[in-house]
């Protein structure tokens, strides 16, 4: 592995990056121009034309889970929200596979089309189609296997009615598995080959039917949570067909070719080592999940007054967590966005163009938080009422104050996120993996116990800015040295 990041550093051998014309990558014409493009358009026009996509793209794929809650919320109840909360550490876990091989193997393809090795890159698409698969059978399978022992560990209080609703709910979520981590972790692949609007109306897709199907089995036919279930694994079969349909076909700067396929466990370790960062932040936020449902638990009653305040204090979670997703998504968009044209130039050795893609990330990253952070302290009973317009008198005194505490310092997150990022595209996965698990685990989990122990519910909620705050700085730190040395090396 060490040879490996060697070898991307180095950028030595015949295969060398270096500024690439069209011809020089095989393929297409259309296709390696997309590429090649990567290298020498504006800046500021490579943002624009592959974040807009991405954000699109990453909020129609957070509406797979916001639309769910929506809609149970107004059709089932609050208490329904609780249970889709108690299951999203499993569901985090999942996507944390989807990322580990869709965004490391979309990391590697950028990397080896700005190299100018393109059979290395559709080594590694094939690659990634068998590693999803494989993924999301056999988390299908053991959690089947498992499902009521793994629903006793996520947090809920003794004679919680939301545990029944998350089993009723992540039951037929499971049978379509496959379908999410395929959809979502290869559509990664085809954005870095220069395609950002095909994984747009992949997901738009997916949405779309989403939106459509949610009302229909809830409203209509009265399905309730099995419902929301039901459209959800429609929805992602559709947008795994779309995308796989075009990793196959003409278009394709690289295609999906199962005759050419050459199983490699190198190939296979160094796009684990790529996608790690956004394994390791997903799968810690499956954890960190799990703190805060059990911690609603623990505290729930007594913060809130009432003896099931356990299930409400989940429920409030839930929209507060729904609300950050759909800030958030952007911010991935971005950050999706900016990674084609950070490897690509990392790969060939414009450094300044990676330093002036950066930035222009994190100045976008940070206008969008800035704004969501005016939306949520000055509206947060209304964005509370679109989840639960008759909820309870607990859920609506507790969550437009939940909302407010806890994204404070919303401002920062933009920096956070696209930063962590550098780390990868620049051949040092460690330090991105550190900086995506230090909000996530290092500072935000003691805090949440310390803060919790002294002053309750309202001080676990209160946790997430102090751990911001810690986060931004050290992070802030070693980006500062880390575009030293690019500007350096320039």
């Amino acid at each position: 592995m060490s040879d490996f990041l060697k070898d991307n550093n180095s950028g030595s051998g015949e295969n060398a990056a270096g500024p690439h014309t069209a011809q020089e990558l095989p393929g297409p014409a259309a296709g390696a121009d997309a590429a090649a493009r990567l290298g020498t358009e504006s800046i500021g026009k490579l943002l624009l034309r592959f974040s807009i996509p991405a954000i699109s793209g990453m909020l129609v794929n957070a509406l797979y889970n916001v639309v769910d809650r929506v809609f149970v919320g107004r059709g089932v109840n609050e208490l329904a929200l609780a249970g889709l909360s108690l299951v999203m550490p499993l569901m985090t876990i999942s996507m944390a596979f989807a990322m580990l091989f869709g965004v490391g193997s979309a990391n590697l393809i950028s990397m080896r089309l700005g190299q100018g090795k393109r059979k290395e890159a559709e080594n590694a698409l094939n690659h990634c189609f068998w590693l999803l698969a494989a993924a999301g059978v056999l988390i299908m399978i053991a959690e089947l296997a498992f499902l009521d022992f793994i629903l006793s560990l996520l947090g809920a209080q003794e004679g919680s009615v939301a545990l029944g609703y998350a089993r009723r709910y992540y039951r037929i979520i499971l049978y379509g598995h496959v379908f999410m981590t395929m959809g979502f972790g290869f559509s990664h692949c085809t954005r870095a080959q220069g395609f950002p609007v095909i994984s747009m109306i992949g997901m738009f897709i997916g949405a779309g039917m989403n939106m459509i199907l949610d009302p229909l089995f809830i409203f209509v036919l009265g399905w309730e949570v099995e419902g929301a279930a039901i459209a959800t694994i429609i929805s992602q079969f559709a947008s795994a067909v779309w995308v796989l349909a075009f990793s196959a076909g003409k278009k394709a700067v690289i295609k999906l070719r199962f005759a050419d396929f050459r199983p490699s466990m190198q190939m296979a370790l160094q796009i684990m080592v790529f996608g790690s960062a956004q394994f390791l932040l997903q799968f810690v936020m499956s954890g960190v999940q799990l703190l805060y449902n059990t911690s609603m638990g623990w505290y729930g009653a007594e913060g809130l007054g009432v003896s099931n305040g356990g299930d409400i204090a989940l429920s409030g979670l839930n929209i507060a967590g729904s609300i950050l997703m759909l800030i958030l998504m952007p911010i991935f968009g971005i950050n999706q966005g900016a990674q084609p044209i950070l490897g690509y130039n990392y790969g060939a050795k414009k450094f300044g163009r990676v330093r002036k893609a950066y930035l222009g990330a994190v100045g976008a990253a940070t206008i969008i938080c800035t704004a969501g952070f005016i939306a949520v302290q000055g509206f947060p009973r209304f964005l509370v009422s679109i989840f639960a317009p008759d909820g309870s008198d607990a859920l609506l005194r507790f969550t437009p104050a939940a909302i407010r505490i806890q994204m404070l310092l919303l401002p920062l997150a933009g920096f956070q996120i696209v930063s962590s990022n550098v780390f990868v595209v620049t051949g040092r996965p460690r330090i991105s993996i550190f900086l995506s698990m230090l909000r996530q685990c290092i500072a935000l989990i003691p805090c949440m116990l310390i803060f919790g122990r002294v002053w309750g519910l309202y001080g676990v909620v209160a946790s997430a800015p102090a751990a911001d705050g810690f986060s931004f700085i050290l992070t802030a730190i070693l980006i500062f040295f880390e575009l030293k040395k690019l500007r350096a090396a320039d």
